[in-house]
């Protein structure tokens, strides 16, 4: 089976370099092309599922997705397990706000104690790898979309890296990168890393700023 893990487009939180984490923010002008341009270049795949967050920039961004690559057709299921990691208190707070702790978060990600009220990488590491788990342990033979959230996404493909260790795997994903995980017999294996199908000077992302 195939797994494509797509990260949402862009929001205007994004754009602002702010936190949005459960925070349902649509996405924006830019993020809406970034879905239509990486859909139009996945025309050739024919998926059979899909599966997103429940948040509205990771289903719009599905819809958008499957629209623009000829699979409208594909029902979409949602799975709170991949929804994005919780900031807590500071949802919809600039990143300045983070502090000290911001550094650690993402630079040291692992050592990050977890945002006030929220999460720490280790919970979504819990919830996404379940969820990883038993997808692949469908072994169904059958090609998938997964829309997701940046660091969600990190915390389920972590195991997947050559180095572990190192969480945000050089930087943060951009909006609309997509990777591909073949499970075979339950097992999975990333097979494509972090693909953009847009020019990148269309990306803004001011968390690798940080």
């Amino acid at each position: 089976m195939l797994i494509y893990v797509i990260r949402h487009g862009e929001t205007r939180l994004n754009a602002t370099g702010t936190l949005q984490g459960w925070m349902d923010v649509p996405l924006n002008e830019n993020g809406i092309k970034l879905a239509r341009i990486t859909g139009e270049n996945m025309r050739p795949i024919r998926f059979d599922r899909c599966i997103s967050s429940p948040l509205v920039r990771a289903l719009d961004t599905a819809k958008i997705v499957l629209e623009s690559s000829g699979n409208a057709d594909v029902p979409i299921e949602t799975d709170e397990r991949i929804k994005e990691i919780s900031c807590g208190e500071l949802e919809g707070k600039p990143l300045s706000e983070m502090g000290e702790n911001g550094a650690l978060f993402f630079r040291d990600a692992f050592h990050f104690p977890g945002f006030p009220g929220g999460e720490s990488i280790n919970d979504v590491c819990r919830r996404t790898s379940q969820f990883l788990k038993e997808l692949a342990a469908r072994d169904d033979g059958l090609t998938y979309l997964v829309a997701m959230h940046g660091c969600a996404l990190r915390a389920m493909l972590n195991p997947l890296y050559d180095d572990p260790s190192d969480f945000w795997h050089c930087k943060i994903p951009y909006n609309c990168v997509v990777n591909v995980i073949e499970a075979v017999g339950g097992k999975p294996k990333l097979i494509v890393d972090d693909k953009i199908y847009y020019d990148q000077s269309l990306a803004v992302n001011h968390y690798n700023e940080s």
